[in-house]
């Protein structure tokens, strides 16, 4: 069917996808806008996993400082090329990252970093906890595991919900960004300093801060 140039146009602003693939998706949509951003998500998020395997040596290191020099992060992302490097929009990504790393303070960028000791000891605390909470010894094994997806959900970069909007975790905002940007992307390694961290302090909303100070 034949579509709008407003339709394509917000489906464009919606998506970021090119005007092109924004006309594709509509007509195979049939003019559900819904629909066409689902349509191009999946698109992406397969063009994403086409690219992961593609070496991405430049990029940059980014860098996140709170109000009042409170939290700072240093983060390093690559892309493939120096030229994407360069734009605004693999720019932007690199500071949502950072802000996110500031403000949801991970340990791990994926869940394979992180230790086996560490793992294995949480096990333990999370069966005594099922446990002591009298639940039946045959779904304890379920449960640990349940909430050992928690676990990774809340430390590790890449499973948490982007602050920005909930409704994503990192690694669907990643793949975004590689389907639009057209190149691999890969959020390598990163360093969260804290003021006072390991000391007795007042316990703030660094969430709520980081966001505020984001709408200035």
């Amino acid at each position: 069917m034949a579509v709008n140039a407003s339709d394509v146009k917000e489906l464009r602003a919606r998506t970021g996808a090119g005007m092109l693939d924004c006309k594709k998706a509509l007509e195979e949509a049939n003019g559900d806008l819904t629909k066409a951003a689902e349509l191009l998500r999946e698109k992406g998020l397969a063009a994403a996993a086409n690219k992961a395997g593609r070496v991405a040596t430049e990029g940059v290191v980014e860098s996140y400082i709170h109000a009042g020099g409170r939290i700072g992060v240093l983060v390093e992302i690559n892309c493939e090329t120096d030229f994407v490097a360069k734009t605004d929009q693999f720019r932007d990504f690199c500071k949502d990252i950072a802000m996110q790393i500031a403000a949801a303070g991970p340990k791990y960028v994926r869940r394979e970093e992180v230790d086996a000791t560490e793992l294995e000891k949480e096990r333990e605390i999370l069966k005594a906890q099922a446990l002591n909470e009298g639940k039946p010894a045959h779904i304890v094994d379920k449960m640990v595991e349940g909430r050992i997806g928690k676990y990774y959900e809340e430390f590790c970069l890449m499973e948490q919900s982007f602050i920005k909007d909930p409704d994503k975790t990192i690694t669907t905002l990643l793949n975004e960004r590689i389907s639009t940007i057209g190149e691999n992307i890969s959020i390598r390694r990163f360093a969260r300093f804290e003021l006072g961290e390991g000391l007795e302090k007042k316990v703030d909303n660094f969430v709520e801060e980081v966001m505020s100070q984001a709408k200035l």
